[in-house]
């Protein structure tokens, strides 16, 4: 997804004149009261739940692709919504219920709102487009050739619609209805077709320049998930030899090396010198549990925890000498930029003196003692820059003085969802109770404590 995030930033931009700092729209709050750990992830969690529920596009209920403060859009903005960050939020619903941030009523009337969007809006061979006018159900281009289906990121929605599947298919009658209507659009989706006749999948087909994207998505990045979803899928399955020669390239996937002292064992795609940005440790993990999940490639807790380790080392090490890292303040990720919208990495070329709050906060499960220091640091020391009503914002820099007021949702849906599954795996716990997914797992080679 880094090379559709960087050829997408001037797309992104565009749509993102109303970037600002204004700060008068801060409170200043001084004083803050120091609470228990448990408390302050609860009102992390609430905080930025709202997103999903206060924030949500009204007509649609899903996600709206960004949010700032000062409420200044380009023509039609305000009414884009995305399919990846809208999986995200599903499960950011499934928190808010469980841990009583919202009702369940209000909950199940979401998640119908947004059922339903996804029966009636624009899709292509069972799957979705990564943007629409949420009013209207049309896609929205994210560019000219990529108006169609984007497998990825219908595969992060439907990471979240099972886990919402699984949530609620022994509930009332109203919840059991609304279970079987997403396991339909699941059923629907046609992965097979997405090979493009090849040993492979394939990440866009628009209905106007069919295949011209061209983009077959190989390991390892993000998207797991949507091999492991095209493996899992009862009508539309793809056969283990898509997954080794496709994903895992026939085996050039498998490359141990070492990145600032911790061991990794796959091949990146870009070749980043030490770990890529963090996103590719949360966006296929919101519901897939990484813990002794392994194949013939990697063990992926163990994949994930040293990538972490790599970002939060790099950040601390500090090489370039930025203002404001240290173990209190780190994580680099994909998120607004200095420099427009940028794949923050640990490395010369892409860490820009940009933290992403993202990055340490959806890492919880893998460096909570980290994580939890700052947490602390950015709410207790740094509030009346940092924090606002979706929670912290999506990105700041203290070289630059750069403390805009936005958001992403694509940042803020792994939050609430990585600390859920750092505090009891409710998410990771859903998504592998799925038997479609420990079947796929299974025809894949992965062995899991989950899938025994």
């Amino acid at each position: 997804m880094v090379n559709k995030i960087i050829t997408a930033t001037f797309i992104l931009f565009s749509f993102s004149a109303c970037l600002s700092t204004n700060k008068n729209q801060t409170a200043e709050i001084e004083n803050i009261a120091i609470i228990s750990d448990s408390s302050l992830l609860d009102l992390v969690q609430k905080q930025t739940i709202k997103y999903f529920t206060e924030g949500a596009e009204p007509t649609s209920g899903m996600a709206r692709e960004r949010f700032n403060v000062d409420n200044i859009y380009p023509e039609n903005d305000k009414n884009i919504v995305t399919s990846g960050g809208s999986g995200f939020g599903v499960m950011a619903l499934i928190v808010g219920m469980e841990r009583k941030f919202i009702s369940r009523e209000e909950g199940i009337q979401q998640l119908e709102k947004i059922v339903h969007f996804l029966e009636t809006a624009d899709h292509f061979h069972g799957a979705w487009p990564h943007w629409w006018n949420g009013e209207t159900g049309k896609v929205k281009p994210f560019g000219q050739k990529d108006n169609g289906a984007d497998l990825v990121e219908t595969s992060y929605m439907l990471q979240g619609l099972l886990c919402a599947r699984q949530y609620l298919k022994d509930g009332s009658e109203k919840e059991k209805g609304i279970a079987q209507r997403i396991d339909k659009l699941w059923k629907e989706v046609e992965f097979d077709w997405f090979r493009n006749g090849q040993n492979v999948l394939y990440w866009h087909w628009s209905p106007n320049y069919k295949w011209e994207m061209n983009f077959p998505v190989h390991g390892y990045n993000e998207c797991l998930i949507m091999y492991v979803l095209a493996a899992s899928s009862p009508t539309h399955g793809i056969s283990a030899e898509v997954y080794h020669q496709g994903w895992a390239q026939g085996g050039k996937l498998k490359y141990t090396h070492q990145a600032l002292g911790f061991p990794l064992s796959l091949r990146y795609q870009g070749n980043p010198p030490n770990g890529a940005p963090l996103f590719w440790s949360h966006y296929s993990y919101l519901g897939l549990n990484p813990k002794g999940l392994k194949d013939t490639y990697a063990d992926y807790w163990q994949e994930n925890t040293n990538q972490t380790l790599i970002n939060y080392t790099w950040c601390t090490n500090n090489p370039k000498k930025f203002k404001g890292y240290g173990k209190n303040s780190w994580g680099l990720t994909a998120s607004y930029s200095v420099k427009f919208y940028s794949a923050h990495a640990p490395d010369e070329n892409s860490d820009l003196g940009v933290i992403s709050p993202t990055a340490a906060l959806s890492s919880f499960p893998y460096t909570p003692d980290q994580s939890m220091a700052a947490l602390k640091h950015w709410y207790y020391d740094m509030n009346d820059k940092l924090w606002g009503s979706y929670g912290f914002y999506d990105a700041f820099s203290e070289t630059d003085k750069w403390y805009p007021q936005q958001y992403l949702a694509i940042d803020q849906g792994p939050i609430p969802v990585m600390i859920e599954n750092y505090r009891s795996g409710l998410l990771w716990k859903l998504f592998m109770s799925c038997p479609e997914v420990k079947a796929g797992l299974t025809k894949l080679g992965f062995v899991s404590p989950c899938i025994k």
